[in-house]
């Protein structure tokens, strides 16, 4: 089962980029109405730097910009912007955000859920759980955070009111014993998705990252393969804190993919495309607010669609 949002209108994330000021459809058209000169080149990579693209990114689309105007100065604003909504939608496609479920009866598909406390993450993992509850799947979650005060407890409130099964184990007990019963319950009560939520860690604590590798280890003893997926939770309103901690978790166990959270706060829509493209690893889903409906499969094409209505 392939799961994206094509069929999501989308309007939630364009609220956010509303609500953030992201949109540059309008910006870049007011722009490109006037003389094209070297200033106004100045004032566009300015605009691509404050959407959160990046440097690099922004430096190239703006030297883009500059060439086709040079080959063809007839080309109007939907003209130009029709061309850089390509450019950021190819480097956006380049990693396949696309989370592919399998149902052949061969166990769970499992998904490690990571990253550093404060980004959203035990709350995330209640999202996706009702994500996949809400695609008819028969979803598990292994409260395997079982250092921080009240996270078991927050999950189990979550899985009662989504209607998914919890496994859990006693406060401070080992993580990868929480981990190796959530799977093996899994494959026992022919679970199609097994979630499984761990600490929060700082990127910078050495053996903090080593747990994570165990709890890898274990998931494949009980399941060969798995994780299927190991999604990093990322608070899209850090910036370069993002990437750091992105690169030092990607050292330790191979991430899959990224959940940008928080959207809805600080954060510029072309953060994405910073993230995806320094990491080198697709973002997968984003979060656009609190409930448990707010968030969203991540898909390229419609989210620079979006970013630039």
């Amino acid at each position: 089962m392939v799961l994206n949002f094509i069929k999501s209108s989308y309007k939630k994330v364009r609220n956010v980029f509303l609500k953030t000021g992201s949109l540059l459809g309008e910006k870049l058209r007011a722009l490109f109405k006037g003389e094209f000169d070297d200033g106004t080149l100045e004032k566009l990579e300015q605009l691509f730097y404050e959407a959160d693209l990046g440097l690099k990114t922004a430096s190239e689309l703006t030297a883009k910009i500059r060439e086709l105007q040079a080959k063809d100065k007839s080309l109007d604003a939907d003209a130009l912007l029709g061309h850089i909504r390509q450019e950021l939608t190819n480097i956006l496609s380049v990693y396949p955000p696309e989370l592919v479920v399998p149902q052949n009866g061969n166990g769970p598909f499992v998904i490690l859920i990571i990253g550093v406390n404060g980004n959203g993450k035990t709350t995330t993992v209640a999202k996706l759980a009702h994500y996949f509850h809400g695609a008819k799947l028969k979803v598990l979650i292994g409260a395997a955070d079982t250092f921080r005060a009240g996270a078991t407890e927050q999950l189990e409130i979550w899985a009662k009111r989504i209607g998914v099964d919890i496994v859990k184990g006693h406060p401070k007990s080992d993580p990868a014993a929480v981990t190796f019963d959530a799977v093996t319950a899994g494959k026992a009560r022919n679970a199609d998705v097994v979630i499984i939520d761990t600490a929060g860690r700082l990127h910078t604590k050495t053996n903090l990252m080593q747990e994570l590798e165990k709890i890898r280890r274990i998931c494949n003893k009980v399941h060969p393969g798995s994780p299927h997926e190991t999604l990093l939770i990322l608070d899209a309103t850090t910036g370069q804190n993002a990437i750091d901690q992105a690169k030092t978790f990607n050292d330790y166990v191979p991430v899959t993919g990224l959940i940008l959270t928080k959207l809805d706060g600080s954060a510029k829509g072309g953060v994405a495309v910073n993230i995806t493209r320094e990491v080198k690893v697709p973002v997968k889903f984003i979060g656009v607010g609190e409930g448990l409906d707010d968030l969203e499969p991540f898909n390229a094409e419609q989210f620079v669609k979006t970013l630039f209505e």
